[in-house]
Formats: C-alpha cells, structure tokens, sequence
C-alpha cells in the first residue's frame, strides 16, 4: 500500500498576520513530501507514527461525533488500516515550519473523508472556505489552533492567497526564473521549533495595546504589501518591503528568532545582502530569506546551510 504524495508547504508572507486579518500567500514546496503505508517490517519510525495515528483517529471520532455536518469519514477502514500497520512516510522535517502536520492531515482526508471537495472540482471561494475550515479542526489536533492553510496548501498544491479571514483563493506566482539573480531561499536553524508555544506568546503579546499598533501600523502593512508585490512581480518595491517587514520582525519578534541568529538577522538588514524573516512560527526551523543577489547571500551566509525555494 502506497497513497499518493502531499507535499510540504512554505507561508511566504502572512505568518502571526493572518491571526489578524493580513494578507498571506502560500506555496507548496515539492522538495519534501509523505504519504501513507504500509511496511511488512515496520521502522522504529513506522512504529512511532502508527502510534500517532492511533490518537488522531480516536480525535477524528469525536470530532465527528460532535460535528457530524463538518465532515464524515469511513472510520471503519481507516481504524482497520490503522490497526494493521498503517503509518506517514514523511521526508517533512518536524517543528520546521514546512507543513508536516498538514500534509499528514490532507492524506487522511484525501484517504478517508466522505463526499470529500476534489481538486478537480470547481473551487469556489465557499468550497475552499469549507475545506480550510475542515482542516482547521482537524489540524487542532497537532497544534491547539490551526489556520487549516498547511493542509489546504498540501492537498490542493497549488499557491493560495489569503485576502483575510474568509476570503481565499487559488492564485498564479510569477514563473521562476532559474538563472535569475533573485532568489527566496530556506536557512536551516537546526533547532526544532515548537508551534504552541510560540502561538501562546503571540496571544499573551495581542493584550497589548502598543504591540497591537505596532502590527496593524507596521507588520500588517508591510506584509500586505510584500504579497502585493511578489504577486504582481515588482520585485524592486518587495525588497524595499522586505527590509522593512525585517526589521519590525526582528525588533519585535524576538522570542521567535533563535538567539544565535539575531546578529546576522540584523547583518542582513545593514548589507542589503539578504533579508530575513520568519517561516512560520519560529522558534527554531527554518528561517526564510530574500536576496536580489543569491550569490552574494551565499558569501555572506557561508557557514550556513542555504536551501532555494524560488529563483527570479
């Protein structure tokens, strides 16, 4: 037994923003990838994961038990498949910001779910909205609060922009350009990043008032323009917006940022040779960059492990 693929995802612009009503934009990422199994001999991991599932199939009970209009899934088969061995074969590293729950979540609905929204069919805005929300619940059961955009991103595979709260799309990029000079590019903390807590100290930071001014006059300003941009292919006036995105991230952001890159966070700022921002929730993970000369930023960030997502 082998299902098929569901791929990793990176939230370019919008992480913490989109909590508050920011433009986002998401983009699957097919250098990682998972998908349900099988093994006659399972790995310590296969082991590990059947485990998972076993608690995640015990939530989807009772999700559907309480929410029964939300989704319907065959836990007959699901439950027999876990039963006999079933597990995630993910190359999505954990705590890095890429999506691994997501992916885990679109493979049991794609799998599982009961009249399920295809991606063949035509995807309105409502359909996406319900399927976000699908996802979102199911989602809850790795992280406490999902936005249900990693798995919508994951199953869909296709970039999603977020206008707000309830107002999605499937959206077109500018195409890559691989003999460009620009690029986005992944840096590798190697710190596992946790997304609870790092979410808990977010809400405990909304309860103030100028830490709230600060988002809506400055981090959701920037990141509505930074998706604006990027989307349009202006690519001048989105490092402009980047900078600035930058520093406000590492100015107020700090408990999300790994101590040990805050200085060359801010080395970014002072070069021009890169700029850095979060990957989802931080904490550890990824960090992602954006630089007008890849070159440049490989010289700069040379003791590090530097990771493309997109060429311009």
């Amino acid at each position: 037994m082998k299902g098929p693929l569901f791929y990793s995802k990176i939230l370019l612009f919008g992480e913490y923003g989109i909590i508050r009503d920011s433009k986002g934009l998401s983009i699957p990422y097919n250098f990682y990838n998972g998908a349900l199994k099988r093994d006659e001999n399972p790995s310590d991991e296969a082991i590990k994961s059947n485990g998972n599932l076993k608690r995640f199939l015990v939530y989807l009970d009772t999700l559907q038990n309480e929410q029964p209009d939300l989704v319907t899934f065959d836990l007959d088969t699901l439950k027999s498949d876990v039963e006999t061995g079933m597990y995630f074969d993910s190359s999505i590293p954990q705590g890095y910001g890429v999506g691994s729950s997501g992916a885990l979540v679109a493979a049991i609905y794609d799998k599982y779910a009961q009249n399920k929204i295809t991606v063949l069919e035509n995807l309105t805005r409502e359909k996406l909205l319900q399927l976000k929300n699908i996802f979102s619940q199911m989602e809850s059961f790795f992280h406490g609060k999902s936005s249900g955009l990693d798995p919508l991103n994951s199953y869909l595979s296709i970039p999603i922009l977020i206008n707000s709260k309830d107002n999605i799309q499937a959206t077109g990029i500018p195409n890559q350009s691989f003999d460009g000079k620009g690029a986005v590019f992944l840096l590798d903390s190697g710190i596992v990043g946790e997304t609870a807590p790092m979410v808990n100290i977010f809400m405990e930071n909304l309860k103030d008032k100028g830490f709230r001014a600060m988002l809506k006059n400055q981090f959701v300003k920037h990141t509505d323009a930074c998706v604006e941009n990027f989307l349009g292919g202006d690519m001048k006036s989105l490092f402009m917006n980047t900078k600035k995105l930058s520093k406000v991230v590492l100015n107020n952001f700090k408990p999300m940022i790994p101590e040990q890159f805050h200085g060359i966070w801010q080395q970014g700022i002072d070069s021009n040779d890169y700029y850095l921002k979060l990957c989802g929730s931080g904490g550890g993970g990824y960090i992602l960059g954006f630089t007008e000369d890849l070159e440049r930023a490989k010289l700069s960030l040379k003791d590090y492990k530097l990771e493309v997502v997109y060429q311009f």
